[in-house]
């Protein structure tokens, strides 16, 4: 939409021949910036209620620098960059002054302090090994305006740990469990909780686990009703979804 149009649009809706609601359902699909390599969704926000995330892994440190800078400059809402690299933070933040990095989660970001917060997400992983894919979630999590309870190393292997930290999980809306080996943990869980568990499966394990396959496939076997299963080492989509869960919580 040129601004031509888009003054058009805005005098109809001054004019009262167009509707808030119909021009809003217009600039919602529009615009997009075309840099040939990418095409940078500025109206992501609108339609998804958050801004388009990069998804760094397989660009160029150039190609992150410039869709980081572009996102960064159009919104004032946190921007997420996810599986990047210390060498794609230092370019950004050449740019992006206030750009930070996390190491172990491999989290590209820039907070803005408007972000409002609402009800609870917990994140619970089985051993130390599946941190950076808890924390993917985690992050996640709070730069999408979740408050963000974080309770780690309570696997199967010592379920006396994961018992004393159920009250506490059951105060959050929706709970995501962060898994490798076998993938047992997200089913005990799901079995003592009346809340929404969304389980990740991570790649941590030994030859028989495949890389992650062993607990994907556990996870998604689960007897245990409530619980759903995300992708292999995706932190960020659980993140996201519990997000998603938890401001549908927050508007009833």
């Amino acid at each position: 939409m040129g601004p031509e149009e888009l003054r058009k649009l805005l005098e109809s809706v001054r004019t009262r021949d167009t509707s808030i609601e119909e021009a809003i359902n217009k600039l919602k699909m529009l615009p997009y910036d075309d840099l040939g390599y990418a095409k940078i969704d500025y109206h992501r926000h609108l339609r998804k209620g958050f801004p388009e995330v990069i998804f760094c892994q397989g660009k160029t440190v150039e190609q992150v620098a410039e869709i980081f800078k572009r996102l960064s400059r159009a919104s004032d809402t946190n921007i997420i960059g996810t599986r990047a690299s210390e060498e794609m933070f230092q370019a950004v933040k050449k740019h992006v002054p206030g750009a930070e990095y996390d190491a172990m989660s491999k989290m590209l970001m820039r907070r803005f302090s408007n972000t409002a917060k609402r009800g609870k997400v917990c994140v619970c992983s089985a051993g130390t090994a599946d941190l950076p894919v808890a924390e993917e979630a985690a992050l996640t999590c709070e730069l999408m305006g979740n408050h963000v309870e974080r309770i780690y190393d309570t696997g199967v292997a010592g379920i006396h740990r994961l018992l004393d930290q159920v009250d506490k999980i059951s105060q959050a809306n929706v709970i995501i469990v962060v898994a490798g080996m076998e993938g047992a943990l997200p089913s005990v869980v799901g079995g003592l909780v009346d809340k929404p568990v969304i389980a990740v499966p991570t790649s941590v394990g030994y030859g028989a686990s495949f890389h992650g396959l062993a607990a994907l496939l556990g996870m998604l076997n689960s007897c245990a009703s409530g619980v759903t299963v995300v992708n292999i080492d995706n932190g960020f989509g659980a993140g996201y979804a519990a997000s998603l869960i938890n401001k549908l919580a927050g508007d009833q």
